[in-house]
C-alpha cells in the first residue's frame, strides 16, 4: 500500500490545499492529512477544528484522513508507515524553503520521499493567511475555501 502525508497548519484549509489533497489521492492508495501547529503564527482555528473542518471538506475523497502531530514531520510519516510526504508548491518563491526541508528529512529518513506538487494555477496566488486578512478586512472569501470553512470563517468573525 502507497501512503503519502500531507503536512500543513491548514489554517485554514482553502481550495489550494484541497486540490492538492484530491490530486495526491489519484496518486496514493492512502492520503494523510496531516494538521500541525506552527508556533510562529496565531491560529484562528485550534488543531480539533481545523481537522474537523478538513474532515468535511474531505468527506467524499474515500482514501483521505485527517490526523494531527506535533514534533518533526518525519517522524510522524515513518509512524504511518508512509512511502512519501506531499508538499504543495505555489511559486518558485515555495520551493527553496521545502527543497530545504525535503533535503534535511531525506538525511533524517532516506526511505520517505518528498513529493513537490505544483498548485492549478487558478489557486497559485492563494493562502491561508490572505484568506484570514480578506475576511478580516470583510472581503468576500468565496470560492477561495470550501463553503463549510467559509462559513466557520464568517462566523468567528462576527
Amino acid at each position: 500500500m502507497r501512503i503519502a502525508v500531507c503536512p500543513g497548519s491548514f489554517d485554514p484549509a482553502t481550495n489550494g490545499h484541497i486540490d492538492i489533497i484530491e490530486r495526491s489521492a489519484l496518486l496514493f492508495d492512502r492520503v494523510i492529512v496531516a494538521v500541525s501547529n506552527n508556533l510562529s503564527k496565531q491560529p484562528m482555528f485550534s488543531i480539533e477544528e481545523r481537522m474537523a473542518l478538513l474532515s468535511k471538506a474531505c468527506e467524499d475523497i474515500p482514501n483521505v484522513e485527517v490526523d494531527s502531530f506535533s514534533g518533526l514531520l518525519i517522524d510522524f510519516a515513518k509512524q504511518k508507515k508512509a512511502t512519501a510526504i506531499i508538499k504543495g508548491l505555489r511559486a518558485v518563491s515555495d520551493f527553496e524553503y521545502e527543497l530545504q526541508m525535503a533535503l534535511m528529512n531525506r538525511k533524517l529518513q532516506p526511505d520517505i520521499e518528498t513529493v513537490f506538487m505544483m498548485t492549478n494555477s487558478k489557486y497559485s496566488y492563494l493562502s491561508s493567511s490572505l484568506v484570514k486578512e480578506v475576511a478580516r478586512l470583510g472581503g468576500c472569501i468565496k470560492g477561495l475555501v470550501p463553503e463549510p470553512i467559509e462559513e466557520e470563517i464568517l462566523k468567528r468573525l462576527r
